[in-house]
């Protein structure tokens, strides 16, 4: 109102005045006349509960009544309005809400009023109850608060409680709500491009145990499901597996059939032509590194130090370019965080580096970030929980013992404790909630078979079963409940083409296929279902060694296959590179 009356003409030594106070005076006087019964003249009825009020007051706040005594319905006469479909508690609570514009919502009262509100159009409140039941989203409850606001029109809340159910996929369908799931909305997630899932196994499962909870019903609906789940993803022997979970011999038969139409081609019940979940598609980022490539000189090359970043689509085999970090470092901490990805720390020439830079892939662009307490190259770096853990590492003239947090809300790191011994030229990853740090040198050895837990919670360290062979510089990555070392720097100055993987159930060590080519100070990753180990060192081929890094710089790239234990060759990388940082996105 006030931009209102600025534009009015006003007379010389006149001047607007409002009082913003005075909409607040109104409201409360008005809703005192009700308490006190004064000038009432509509009676709501629920049940045994009557509740006066204004009828003004209603059609003004709320277009339901409005409409009731406008359009001349016998309400409009009469001295009661009877409303069977508001239960009696909540009647007083949504009359209170229409004459000051206040409620207390609790999760016993949250769903009634959403749904009286929706069915009076009090769209404020319609709204207030949904952001209520966004703070509430959680895996266990983000399918029933989905149907309930599809049901009810609460496209926001609805919107974000499927948004929910898409990033946890692989915890809700393990919940009693997934199982309860109509087939139109169980059809809806398993076409979703948002599912975030490691592999279309993860979506095939869940979709027969849906069959499954009641075949009867469901079994005519099989191939409308197992349409949108991405088949040709699939290994076959883990079809072939899922085949021996199903139960109900229709839904069995139909799995078959499908199986059929795939081996032999035909793709008349399945598209053939699948490609993984925007969601789910994984790349892996190189960034930084050292090139020693006499025939080739990358651009972005400071002494051989590389700022260049590559991405490797791990679905389509396939190398890119994109946007090189702003600083060249060697042997960087990597870690992906809330969708993007850190590069912090490393060594520029006889430099290291405490500084560090963010990379956000929706503009392709580098950002700086605080630098860490203390500056080191040959640390390990990785997220939990919403911040960044950064390990030991080279920190100078000695090695480093500290561990450091950084929280990137404040864009802060903070000192927050010390590793049980010096390390450096470690494997720290992630899991299930704790940090495993895995290899590397101490003052004690120069290539050990440690394998140590930290717990961010508790801030606490334990051992765990040591390695079959001591190496450092060894890559490390998370694939299908296992820890994966590979290749790394060994005793006798000898670079390690083995690779082996730990347990995290019961706490043991196996050796898996060896790499085609021995390295150290590869960048590596984990996703569908596969390992990627790129570039790196290997022995030179005149036999020369250093202490521990070897001479020759590689450029090719393998590929792990699990179920085959086998590594394949990979496209390799435009141009040799080792100590370079990695990060799966």
């Amino acid at each position: 109102m006030s931009n209102l009356y600025e534009k009015l003409p006003c007379k010389e030594g006149s001047r607007p005045y409002k009082c913003v106070e005075f909409g607040t005076k109104v409201s409360l006087k008005l809703n005192n006349l009700r308490k006190d019964g004064r000038f009432c003249d509509i009676d709501l009825i629920s049940g045994s509960t009557k509740v006066k009020a204004h009828r003004v007051v209603l059609a003004a706040s709320c277009e339901y009544f409005d409409a009731m005594f406008s359009v001349g319905l016998e309400e409009t006469h009469k001295g009661h309005v009877i409303l069977p479909n508001v239960p009696p508690g909540i009647l007083p609570m949504i009359v209170d809400f229409i004459y000051t514009g206040e409620i207390i919502i609790d999760k016993a009262t949250v769903q009634h009023l959403l749904v009286v509100a929706d069915m009076l159009q009090l769209r404020e409140l319609v709204s207030g109850c949904g952001e209520y039941l966004k703070r509430e989203l959680h895996p266990s409850n983000a399918l029933g608060i989905y149907r309930f606001a599809e049901s009810h029109n609460c496209m926001s809340l609805a919107e974000e409680a499927l948004a929910h159910a898409q990033v946890h996929w692989n915890l809700v369908t393990k919940g009693e709500e997934f199982l309860e799931l109509p087939l139109q909305q169980l059809v809806t997630l398993l076409s979703s491009e948002e599912l975030k899932v490691d592999n279309e196994a993860q979506v095939l499962y869940p979709a027969l145990e849906w069959l499954e909870h009641d075949p009867a019903s469901r079994r005519r609906h099989c191939f409308e499901v197992l349409s949108n789940v991405r088949l040709p993803l699939i290994l076959p022997q883990i079809l072939d597996d899922a085949l021996k979970t199903v139960r109900d011999p229709s839904i069995a038969v139909a799995l078959k059939t499908v199986r059929v139409d795939m081996k032999t081609g035909r793709g008349a019940l399945v598209s053939l032509a699948a490609e993984p979940r925007a969601r789910s598609r994984r790349v892996l980022l190189v960034a930084g590194g050292s090139c020693h490539d006499n025939n080739v000189m990358p651009s972005f090359v400071t002494d051989n130090i590389l700022s260049t970043v590559l991405k490797f689509d791990l679905y389509k085999r396939e190398w890119e370019e994109l946007a090189p970090m702003d600083i060249a470092r060697i042997q960087p901490g990597m870690a992906t965080m809330g969708g993007r990805v850190y590069a912090v720390g490393g060594e520029q020439g006889s430099q290291i580096l405490a500084n560090g830079e963010v990379y956000d892939p929706q503009n392709n662009k580098w950002s700086d970030i605080a630098p860490m307490k203390e500056a080191r190259c040959e640390f390990g770096l990785t997220g939990w929980n919403g911040h960044l853990y950064a390990f030991g590492g080279w920190v100078g003239s000695d090695m480093g013992g500290s561990v450091e947090m950084y929280d990137p809300i404040n864009d802060e790191w903070t000192l927050i404790g010390r590793m049980p011994e010096q390390r450096f030229g470690m494997g720290v990853v992630t899991f299930e909630g704790l940090i495993y740090v895995v290899g590397g040198c101490t003052h004690s050895w120069r290539h050990t078979r440690d394998l140590l837990c930290y717990d961010p919670s508790t801030r606490t360290w334990r051992t765990l079963a040591p390695m079959r062979h001591a190496r450092s510089q060894a890559a490390a990555a998370v694939l299908d409940n296992h820890l994966y070392v590979i290749g790394g720097n060994a005793p006798q100055r000898t670079v390690l083409a083995s690779v082996e993987r730990y347990n995290f159930d019961d706490n043991t060590w196996e050796e898996v296929a060896s790499l085609r080519q021995a390295r150290a100070g590869c960048a590596a990753g984990a996703a569908d279902g596969v390992l990627v180990a790129a570039g790196g060192d290997s022995e030179s081929d005149d036999g020369q060694r250093a202490f521990y890094r070897a001479r020759t710089t590689l450029a090719s790239v393998e590929v792990y296959e699990p179920a085959e234990n086998v590594w394949r060759p990979a496209p390799p990388l435009p141009h040799v590179r080792a100590e370079a940082g990695a990060a799966l996105l």
